[in-house]
């Protein structure tokens, strides 16, 4: 049933917003001249896929965790970006796709091996990973590996149609800060 809702929101999201999915990649043409960023990212059972974000950093910032990087790096409309979580809204192709759901552990860098390890021991890298849950809306990011992987782990195994819908509408509602950068977010 998840995987149908998923399917449902993400055409309709990308749908209806492609006017506004069309003024941010307009917008962060003028902001970086590359207004989308590629990534590997660590999805269901370990399978690596390519994440689409509206890019917030400069062009020639390194290929780390969110926690990692240099606050310096990141523009004045990706902090726009952030601070609206606007930037996660290419992901809605990732959902339509299959690699993510709208609701899952977030996906993490192959390189963030403590937390694919934790993830592992607790049966999280099972799922498909997603754009909010319930760490997201309670500000626990990728700094805290064995927190993050412990309230994956609680999320899953109560994950129901009515906490779906709850972790969406407090991601909308602006529960949670996303994926912080020291020192900026």
């Amino acid at each position: 049933m998840i995987r149908i809702l998923d399917v449902l929101f993400s055409l309709s999201g990308l749908v209806l917003g492609f006017p506004v999915l069309l003024v941010l990649y307009l917008i962060g043409l003028f902001d970086t001249g590359s207004p989308v960023f590629l990534q590997e990212r660590v999805g269901q059972n370990k399978r690596p896929f390519t994440l689409v974000k509206f890019r917030t950093m400069s062009v020639d910032t390194a290929s780390v965790a969110s926690h990692l990087a240099v606050s310096s790096s990141i523009t004045r409309y990706g902090r726009f970006l952030r601070r609206t979580k606007l930037d996660e809204l290419p992901q809605l192709w990732n959902v339509l796709k299959g690699d993510m759901s709208l609701v899952g552990p977030r996906p993490c860098l192959f390189n963030q091996e403590h937390l694919i390890t934790e993830r592992e021991r607790r049966g999280v890298l099972i799922a498909r990973p997603g754009i909010t849950g319930l760490a997201q809306v309670n500000n626990i990011d990728m700094s805290m590996p064995e927190l993050l992987a412990e309230t994956d782990a609680r999320m899953l195994s109560d994950l129901n149609i009515t906490a779906y819908f709850k972790y969406i509408f407090m991601t909308v509602a602006g529960k949670g800060s996303g994926d912080r950068v020291p020192g900026r977010d």
